[in-house]
């Protein structure tokens, strides 16, 4: 169930009390939200927050899992075809690697780059803050971190990687003997720690965590 719309803010509110709504600027007073509420804009209805019930302990623990998951997936064959009795397995590295052979150098580097430079960074950047905001604190370089963090989300496209890939598995399969390998496995787990990441409000962070003279 929706929470009611947050009050206008008074003019003396203080700036970790308010939720600023990103789509019309109208200014609300935050206030704690039960669990499976959302807190939605008075003027224009956008959300503005939502409950989550995952700490920062919780949340470093499925980054380290992510991270595990992340290796398991770049290191292991995606799959084996099967042609006359030969086989042939592939990881993620050996596709890109085709593609670049194929002249098909720009695809080749935005794979590289969707898939594995941008995911990377993102499971790194925030177990990084993760691992200072456990005490409350905010890490080194906490600002740029989190400004990297809203850039880089929306380029990590694992999702689309694992669709497309079961695609081509099934139309594969009229031509050759398919079998699936535990990288493409590897990567539907990290579809869905990415979509449990992306539902975490990680703007809260500036909240919950005080700053201790870190570097901007």
């Amino acid at each position: 169930m929706d929470a009611s719309p947050p009050d206008i803010a008074d003019h003396d509110t203080a700036p970790s009390a308010l939720l600023i709504c990103e789509h019309c600027d109208t200014v609300h007073r935050r206030r704690p939200l039960a669990k499976g509420e959302v807190a939605e804009c008075a003027s224009c209805g956008a959300v503005l927050e939502r409950y989550h019930g995952l700490r920062a302990d919780a949340l470093l623990a499925l980054i380290l899992t992510g991270l595990v998951v992340f290796v398991q997936a770049t290191l292991w064959p995606i799959v084996t075809l099967g042609l006359n009795g030969q086989y042939v397995a592939a990881t993620l590295w050996d596709v890109i690697r085709m593609m670049w052979i194929d002249h098909s150098q720009l695809v080749a580097v935005l794979a590289a780059a969707t898939l594995f430079v941008f995911p990377l960074c993102k499971i790194l950047i925030l177990g990084w803050l993760l691992l200072f905001a456990r005490s409350g604190r905010r890490a080194p370089g906490f600002r740029r971190l989190m400004v990297t963090l809203h850039h880089v989300g929306p380029w990590t496209m694992s999702e689309v990687f694992v669709l497309g890939a079961l695609v081509s598995i099934v139309k594969a399969h009229l031509y050759f003997d398919v079998t699936p390998d535990p990288g493409i496995y590897a990567y539907g787990a990290l579809m869905l720690l990415i979509t449990v990441f992306a539902g975490v409000d990680l703007t809260r962070l500036w909240d919950e965590t005080r700053d201790d003279g870190a570097a901007p």
